[in-house]
């Protein structure tokens, strides 16, 4: 039997002794290969267009360029690359501002390793990944949006099944896992979650988050 294509990581963080906890712990794990690491902005841009990672692990805070400015660069220029933040900042600001900057994922270094391998494997699934702390801030953020503003289309332009759908991505759940929940096909689910982003002209799982706690789809504590 073929073996299963291993995730190609580049690792990018300024402090060595981090860096290298950090490869040995991903190295350990069959489904992934460390390509590379690079230790500020400006060189995680030069190794990811010549090693064309799955997925770039990138701190914030870096010398010469921080993690701010690659993200958006590097979502130009290697646009297969899926980007995971990890970093020590909670700030509101930067969790926004990466974010719209087109990061998949964002963790706090107090994560487990555990969550770490967990959050790579979903990011690179096509799903996005949040700690639970920055999880409570986009989910702020959304509300405040969405109290200021409706999405372009109304809830009841979906199905009940759509709805039960919107409200289990808005949760969190990935393709598989609403499809295990709801006793359907992931293909049946990829075909429900299409569905409703062409109904409501809502392309992400961000904007579907947003749009079903502004129309009361499901509700946080």
């Amino acid at each position: 039997m073929k073996k299963a294509q291993r995730i190609k990581l580049l690792l990018v963080d300024d402090h060595p002794i981090v860096l290298d906890g950090i490869k040995s712990h991903l190295s350990a794990q069959e489904e992934f290969l460390v390509v590379g690491d690079a230790a500020n902005g400006q060189e995680a841009i030069r190794q990811a267009r010549l090693l064309q990672p799955d997925i770039v692990l990138m701190d914030i805070s870096m010398p010469h360029m921080n993690g701010m400015e690659a993200v958006a660069i590097l979502r130009r220029q290697v646009p297969r690359a899926k980007i995971l933040v990890l970093t020590m900042h909670d700030n509101r600001e930067y969790i926004s501002q990466i974010i719209r900057s087109g990061a998949r994922g964002y963790l706090l270094k107090d994560t487990s390793p555990a969550e770490l391998v967990r959050a790579i494997k979903i990011i690179h699934s096509g799903e996005v990944f949040f700690s639970p702390t920055v999880s409570r801030v986009v989910l702020e953020e959304f509300v405040k949006g969405g109290q200021k503003k409706s999405g372009p289309s109304e809830a009841g332009s979906l199905s009940e099944r759509e709805r039960e759908v919107l409200a289990l991505i808005a949760e969190g759940y990935s393709n598989k896992e609403i499809a295990n929940r709801l006793g359907v096909g992931v293909r049946t689910i990829e075909t429900h979650r299409e569905r409703i982003m062409r109904k409501l002209d809502i392309h992400s799982v961000a904007g579907l988050t947003k749009f079903a706690i502004a129309k009361g789809v499901i509700k946080i504590d």
